[in-house]
């Protein structure tokens, strides 16, 4: 039995009017710790927890923290997650109510990141945020939820961050024969690791991260993004920090389902029209999540990027 759930897959009726085409929503933000991260981070603790782990160490004050958390508390696993010191006192809360310890250090993930590897022991496993094997066969499996409904999409959209959703669903992509069916690729223009190694050809580093989608913040994509990128058609789009948190406003009337700005950036290709999304009829778009997003961090956030 596995850790995550089978989440409904849902014509969306309102973004196929505004669009002109059938409209898929992938419901990810229904799983029980609010993301998408489930899929491949209950796969990796359950993995790990039978080669005999007895601590499960994450690096991630967002939805792959809460995942591990989650998971280990369902598995009957001791976790630590070790935050940075921007992590919002309702993530840190949030992890607390999944039982998990929490570490705060340093000013940035990575930071964060270098501090958990230094904590691990022997019977210890470590679990990353985006960059394993068996996160993306995990989070492959959300694809093959939808080609077992029939449907079969034109095109995929999804939000990229550190390019863990992205390799998982060009891996189910891969092994349900659909390597036709291509990838839009959303990032929001602050945080586009993504979109500067596909235009390189090479793995880049971002300088900073200038955006309020904290959960695309990783500077450097992983590996198999690029690898990814190589194999199969993936279009990279850029939106704005302010389209991204107007299309939640709009997702969360549309919907009543609540996301942060990471995932309202892939809606935000729909509800703006972006120019890529006209040569395809039948859209998937993965409603990734958001566990640490409430109303008034999103009303916030709206306010100060339209003053």
């Amino acid at each position: 039995m596995s850790l995550h759930i089978a989440t409904p897959l849902v014509s969306s009726h309102p973004l196929s009017l505004l669009t002109g085409r059938n409209v898929m929503l992938k419901m990810e933000a229904l799983q029980p710790p609010g993301s998408f991260k489930l899929r491949g981070i209950g796969l990796a603790c359950e993995t790990y927890q039978r080669q005999g782990a007895q601590r499960f160490v994450s690096s991630s004050g967002g939805n792959a923290g809460l995942a591990v958390a989650w998971a280990g508390r369902r598995l009957g696993v001791t976790v630590t997650v070790v935050v940075p010191e921007t992590t919002s006192l309702r993530a840190q809360a949030l992890l607390r109510q999944e039982q998990a310890e929490v570490i705060v250090h340093g000013s940035s993930w990575q930071e964060a990141n270098q501090h958990a590897q230094s904590l691990l022991g022997p019977e210890d496993a470590f679990l990353h945020p985006f960059d394993d094997p068996l996160l993306w066969q995990g989070h492959a499996t959300m694809i093959d939820e939808v080609a077992q409904s029939g449907i079969r999409p034109d095109a995929v959209v999804l939000s990229v961050g550190g390019g863990g959703l992205l390799a998982g669903v060009v891996a189910g992509l891969q092994r349900n024969h659909w390597q036709d069916v291509p990838v839009l690729a959303v990032e929001t223009q602050g945080a586009a690791s993504f979109h500067a190694a596909q235009a390189a050809g090479h793995s880049v580093e971002l300088a900073e991260i200038r955006s309020i989608a904290s959960s695309l913040g990783a500077k450097r994509v992983c590996d198999q993004a690029l690898k990814c990128a190589s194999e199969h058609t993936i279009h990279s789009v850029l939106v704005s920090d302010l389209a991204a948190v107007t299309a939640c406003e709009r997702f969360l009337d549309d919907h009543r389902i609540l996301v942060e700005p990471a995932c309202g950036a892939s809606l935000a290709a729909l509800y703006d029209a972006h120019p890529q999304i006209a040569a395809y009829q039948t859209l998937l778009v993965i409603v990734c999540g958001g566990a640490t997003s409430s109303v008034e961090n999103l009303q916030s956030m709206a306010a100060a990027l339209r003053s």
